[in-house]
């Protein structure tokens, strides 16, 4: 297995140009350090993402995802840092034989006028049974566009408020994914 220090690449992508990509964007009110050092302890992940179960990271940068599925059953997959700047950039890909393929990068950046930090995921990602796997989890709601947007929000609230808001045990509210998917 390559390590952190053996590959580096300036660009993360899914081999074959068989990905599809997605880039999303927000401030959150933060330093670059702070954020930087919460998203690389990987283990952290699933306190926002709410797909992933758990990330375990190993010694040499490699690291263990398990994911809910749209339809309910549980995916897995392995992955390795290829490039690293601190505090300013994670670059990742899949390692061959992965059950879920995807490459990415995470970029903290000072926002204009010292206000907070810009921080951007792009990610490419082949989506699991093709077109028919992305038509089902479009369905269910589970389609890593609004997957990353979601994410990103519920990590601006994290790390701003020191937790993520819920509707849970309020007497009105909704599924804020299913409002949108219907816009």
């Amino acid at each position: 297995m390559p390590t952190v220090r053996e590959k580096s690449k300036s660009r993360a992508a899914v081999t074959g140009n068989r990905g599809k990509k997605v880039v999303k964007s927000c401030t959150i009110n933060k330093t670059p350090e702070e954020l930087f050092r919460f998203w690389r302890r990987l283990e952290n992940l699933p306190r926002f993402a709410s797909h992933l179960i758990s990330v375990t990271e190993n010694s040499s940068g490699l690291s263990r995802w398990v994911a809910r599925s749209p339809a309910g059953n549980t995916v897995e997959w392995d992955a390795i840092i290829i490039n690293e700047h601190e505090n300013s950039m994670i670059a990742w890909e899949t390692v061959q034989g992965s059950e879920i393929q995807n490459a990415g990068t995470v970029r903290f950046e000072p926002a204009p006028a010292g206000q907070g930090t810009e921080v951007t995921v792009s990610l490419e990602y082949v989506p699991p049974a093709g077109k028919l796997g992305a038509a089902i989890a479009k369905i269910f709601g589970e389609e890593p566009e609004l997957q990353v947007e979601d994410d990103l929000r519920r990590f601006k609230a994290l790390m701003e408020a020191g937790e993520i808001p819920t509707i849970e045990g309020q007497p009105v509210g909704g599924d804020q994914k299913r409002k949108r998917r219907n816009q």
